[in-house]
């Protein structure tokens, strides 16, 4: 994501723009809450826990109770956890700068697996930020009445939340709700970007972050987290298509032949997986190739880090 300051677009009569950080332990839900308050996918989603790296802006457009036409910008952060290793202290890093200065810092919790020894540290530091703080309860679908109730309790009492809902960002149930009540909160003022963009990631991340998510997908119980999609090149063909060119890196030689898979088998399946995704997403034909690199210290190189749009952090 860039650092580049907000371009302002300045829109027809009073119109509000906030800054809404939305926070948790791995796995909570974030990225799928992002993508049902934009009302379309930015965001990737994948079973495997600390799937989002780099913060990658959604905007959500939505009517204040009072009428005003608001647009919401939303920082879908890592996951925060311990970190151990130079990619885990970017990505915490990442997390926070996310929540700096937001009008609303939204703390999204599994009422299921709660998370306990990641999502305690997060309370305690959440309990001195200056923010406006709300507590969303995610996954609802999947809980039990009483158990939501008493955790919800708990939570307040440790932490000054002004607002506490309760949603499945997988159904939607309850998010129209807290979206109405986002947008009374966002300051008055003009929009940053133009009504019909819903990210600020460019198209050569977002098509990385759908390859991830494919190789994620497919072999989520064989590879681990010291992989990583690099762009390569992004082109636009005379005949309105786009040819992309993508380095899959693993870290050692056995998960090269796990991403390859029998006679190239499951490079082509993730391939294929991604290129109609990005197909969609684009709106135009999709020419995508992909290589397997092994590089065993690709978590040490600043250049990498930069590409997949995360700070360098010592």
């Amino acid at each position: 994501m860039s650092d580049a300051p907000l371009p302002s677009t300045q829109t027809n009569g009073n119109t509000r723009c906030g800054l809404v950080a939305v926070i948790g332990a791995p796995n909570a839900g974030k990225s799928t809450l992002v993508n049902a308050l934009v009302g379309q996918k930015v965001a990737i989603v994948s079973a495997k826990a600390q799937t989002t790296r780099a913060r990658m802006l959604g905007i959500a457009l939505a009517d204040a109770p009072d009428g005003a036409p608001t647009q919401m910008i939303l920082v879908d952060t890592p996951g925060i956890f311990a970190p151990k290793r130079r990619l885990d202290r970017a990505m915490v890093s990442a997390a926070w700068e996310g929540a700096e200065a937001a009008d609303a810092v939204l703390l999204v919790v599994d009422p299921v697996k709660q998370r306990r020894h990641e999502l305690e540290p997060l309370l305690e530091a959440l309990a001195n930020r200056p923010e406006r703080k709300i507590l969303v309860l995610n996954k609802v679908d999947a809980a039990k009445k009483e158990p939501l109730l008493a955790l919800a309790q708990d939570l307040t009492a440790k932490v000054d939340f002004a607002e506490v809902f309760f949603v499945s960002a997988l159904t939607g149930d309850g998010v129209a709700d807290m979206k109405a009540a986002l947008a009374t909160a966002m300051p008055a003022g003009p929009w940053h970007y133009p009504e019909d963009q819903v990210s600020d990631a460019s198209e050569r991340l977002l098509a990385t972050e759908i390859t991830r998510e494919q190789l994620y997908r497919q072999l989520h119980e064989e590879l681990p987290y010291d992989s990583a999609v690099r762009p390569e090149s992004y082109a636009q063909r005379k005949d309105g298509s786009v040819e992309i060119h993508q380095q899959i890196i693993v870290t050692r030689d056995n998960q090269r032949a796990i991403v390859l898979g029998k006679g190239g088998s499951k490079i082509k399946a993730i391939g294929e997986a991604a290129r109609k995704e990005l197909s969609e997403v684009l709106g135009q034909k999709v020419h995508l190739f992909l290589h397997v690199k092994v590089e065993e210290n690709w978590a040490e190189s600043r250049e990498i880090y930069e590409e997949i749009g995360l700070d360098w952090v010592r």
